[in-house]
């Protein structure tokens, strides 16, 4: 076990509940390493159900293609803990991470606090000690209680697209999980917000107003769409023709059109080379993502191997659009590969896939409690009436599929099977 590993360990045993959303801990933690949080450079702060990691990519590509230095803190990691944290442009340091974490521990002197509570403290740590331009801060869980709203004015708050998720923490209702998200929201900070859902819609709209902020709106105050092979994003101050994004999938236009909207509203975007050099250059693993290593070993060469770490209903919905617009420029089977959490919902992400897959393998989550069995999994797919077999791994899921010539093979349904894949196929973290 690595020395980071031992530390993690340690920590995660601060707290009976891996999550127990409330604010008092964060804060007096923070107060015990002498508040780093008001030393921090401006920041961005981004709420969302799905398309947070994505956004906050391409406003990292953007701003660093503008010569910025920029902080970036996401969560959770695929492969190395230290994937969540990134200073000035670089994944932090082993020794730097180690020795922040340390320092965490030691201050809080074993109160209770929870696993993401104390590394959050660790992350402002960091970021408060080494000089950058922005930092990028994505939400853990929720919003309005999560670790990372300790921000009292936030430079600007984006909120991606709100849907149903983690709702035995946020609420059952579209409109409790908004008001969760909405949280963040903060006077004098402008908003940019992504298209929601009516409901969504309604509560951001309300939260706003009480704070006195006129939220930039999606589909109302600015848009982008593909044409004839750009990506053309128009608002009040004009139009831009821009390059595609170099990340897969139609729902990331509407990602890269975010982005681009909170940078441009917040005063941070008057290059548009910079803007279309981010684009270009943007990196984000496990969305919609072509496989290339080890793994590849186990397939076909007339076989795609894709990989996709989407895990709600909403998030299936995007992945099975951009198959079909993949399936438009060249068919194929579509074989998935599937492995989930326990606390997902995995008879409405397979609905997704009704009449478009061919096969579906399910895989346990290796080192995963909390993950569904393959064979309990398999059942939700085989209700949704799509052929369903059960195996062990997903090398094993790989030989199978090979029975399916020329296909199009799909690792989705977690970002922890995501993260296990990436392991296996020794891709490094980047």
């Amino acid at each position: 076990m690595s020395r980071t590993d031992a530390i993690l360990k340690r920590l995660l045993t601060l707290h009976p509940k891996l999550i127990d959303l409330e604010l008092g801990r964060t804060e007096r933690m923070l107060g015990a390493i002498g508040r780093p949080q008001d030393r921090l450079p401006p920041v961005i702060h981004v709420a969302g159900t799905n398309g947070k990691g994505s956004t906050i990519a391409y406003l990292r590509a953007m701003l660093e293609a503008q010569g910025k230095r920029v902080h970036v803190y996401t969560s959770p990691h695929l492969v190395a803990f230290r994937e969540r944290i990134r200073l000035a442009g670089a994944l932090v340091s082993t020794r730097a991470l180690n020795a922040a974490l340390e320092e965490c521990e030691h201050a809080n002197g074993g109160k209770p606090i929870t696993f993401f509570e104390i590394t959050t403290a660790a992350a402002f740590l960091l970021f408060s000690r080494v000089k950058a331009d922005y930092l990028l801060l994505e939400v853990g869980l929720g919003g309005r209680f999560d670790s990372t709203n300790v921000i009292a004015k936030p430079f600007g708050t984006v909120i991606t697209p709100i849907s149903s998720d983690h709702t035995q923490f946020l609420g059952e209702t579209i409109a409790e999980i908004a008001s969760a998200k909405a949280g963040i929201i903060k006077r004098d900070s402008p908003l940019v917000v992504a298209r929601q859902l009516d409901e969504a819609m309604t509560v951001i709209e309300n939260e706003a107003r009480a704070h006195g902020v006129a939220p930039f709106v999606a589909g109302v105050d600015f848009d982008g769409f593909s044409q004839r092979g750009k990506l053309v994003y128009q608002d009040e101050n004009g139009l831009l023709d821009l390059p595609l994004p170099a990340l897969n999938g139609a729902h990331q236009i509407d990602n890269a059109a975010l982005a681009i909207a909170a940078l441009r509203h917040f005063g941070l975007a008057d290059d548009e080379k910079a803007i279309a050099a981010g684009l270009k250059a943007v990196v984000w693993p496990a969305r919609l993502t072509p496989l290339r290593g080890a793994l590849n070993a186990y397939i076909e060469d007339s076989q795609e191997l894709w990989l996709d770490g989407g895990h709600n209903a909403a998030g299936a919905k995007v992945l099975a659009q951009s198959l079909r617009d993949m399936d438009r420029q060249r068919p194929a089977p579509l074989v998935l590969i599937c492995g989930m959490m326990a606390s997902k919902d995995a008879g409405n992400f397979f609905a997704a896939f009704e009449g478009m897959a061919s096969q579906v393998f399910t895989v346990p989550i290796p080192g995963e409690p909390g993950a569904l069995s393959a064979k309990a999994l398999a059942s939700f797919a085989k209700a949704r009436g799509i052929e369903t077999a059960v195996t062990r791994s997903v090398p094993a899921a790989l030989a199978r599929a090979a029975h399916y010539p020329g296909a199009r093979i799909v690792i989705c349904g977690s970002l922890y099977l995501a993260g296990a894949v990436l392991k296996q196929n020794k891709t490094p973290p980047t």
